[in-house]
């Protein structure tokens, strides 16, 4: 166990590496990824139950004792995210699929790796787990409704199905994982520190089956969708911050808004592609799964020199970062 634990810290430590070596590989020797193709949906409910094995009721506790600054990071995310997405693939005049795989991105909740980087950036780790945790339970209705209305026009979109989808994905295996780490506690926390080498590894597998699909369209169309991510992602991080700084929340807060509004559930937004729009489609979330893996840290890193002012507030998870979550 111990030599796994160790494994699984290196794998979270140098999630970022593996990701875009797992994306090379693949692109240059797509065929022995192109199997994992038809498994992405399955894969990410491997994350997802890994994801439910480590929620604690406390995880939800702020949603309920202080809600605004949650309903505010949320309301940024679902709101801003999409529509500069769709701005975005207007602007750039993206093909249909590339588009409507942008606006996905913007429409999935926040990303779990989030609240490490959170963590590194001495923000508020209990409102980006709660972000987290609610943006999460919201999507099911909230990103289908998105698509439907923004990414219709290029694509058809069955909202119903969609919602089906997400509940398949993300609400069973979070609440399988609940469930048994209800009924097994000692068990589940025993194995707690392999969690992160899971998730890891299901990430590459997803990231891997989904450049390996897009190798021509990498080729051609690479550079304007890398373009197109980065940018979405810089212009999120920015104005979560601004809508914090807006609503004169502390620096802290300011600081875990940025990082969840900035970071998608990528590995969401690839399944979801994968599935509803096409391979194409999912091509902007595999983008996204490598580049904010880059912009984070960095953002992290620069925020870590500087103090987080938190005006008194505790955190709910004051000492350790969810590592279990690395590479969600």
């Amino acid at each position: 166990m111990k030599g796994l634990e160790m494994i699984s810290n290196i794998a979270g430590k140098y999630f970022a590496i593996w990701v875009v070596g797992a994306a090379v590989i693949a692109y240059f020797v797509p065929n022995p990824f192109l199997f994992f193709n038809s498994y992405i949906t399955i894969l990410l409910g491997i994350v997802m139950f890994g994801m439910g094995l480590t929620l604690k009721p406390v995880d939800f506790k702020l949603v309920l004792s202080k809600p605004l600054p949650v309903i505010i990071g949320v309301f940024a995310q679902f709101l801003m995210m999409p529509l500069i997405a769709f701005t975005i693939a207007y602007a750039l005049h993206l093909p249909n699929e590339l588009a409507a795989g942008l606006v996905l991105l913007g429409a999935v909740p926040g990303g779990t790796a989030s609240n490490v980087m959170v963590y590194l950036a001495k923000g508020n780790l209990a409102l980006s787990v709660a972000m987290t945790s609610f943006s999460t339970l919201l999507a099911p209705v909230a990103t289908p409704l998105i698509l439907l209305v923004l990414a219709g026009q290029w694509l058809p979109v069955d909202p119903v199905s969609m919602f089906v989808s997400i509940v398949q994905v993300i609400i069973l295996p979070i609440a399988l994982g609940l469930m048994i780490r209800k009924l097994f506690p000692a068990a589940v926390n025993k194995s707690s520190s392999v969690i992160p080498l899971i998730s890891v590894v299901t990430i590459i597998i997803i990231v891997s089956a989904v450049v390996s699909a897009n190798v021509e369209s990498i080729a051609t169309s690479g550079l304007l969708i890398f373009s197109a991510v980065m940018l979405h992602n810089l212009l999120g991080l920015l104005l979560g911050y601004t809508a914090a700084w807006l609503m004169r929340l502390d620096e802290s807060k300011r600081r875990a808004i940025s990082i969840e509004v900035g970071m998608q559930n990528s590995g969401l937004g690839a399944a979801l592609a994968a599935a509803h729009f096409g391979p194409l489609a999912a091509l902007p979330n595999v983008i996204a799964a490598v580049w904010h893996n880059i912009s984070g840290p960095i953002l992290a890193t620069i925020w870590s020199k500087r103090p987080g002012n938190t005006k008194g507030e505790v955190s709910l998870h004051p000492t350790k970062p969810r590592v279990e979550d690395v590479g969600k």
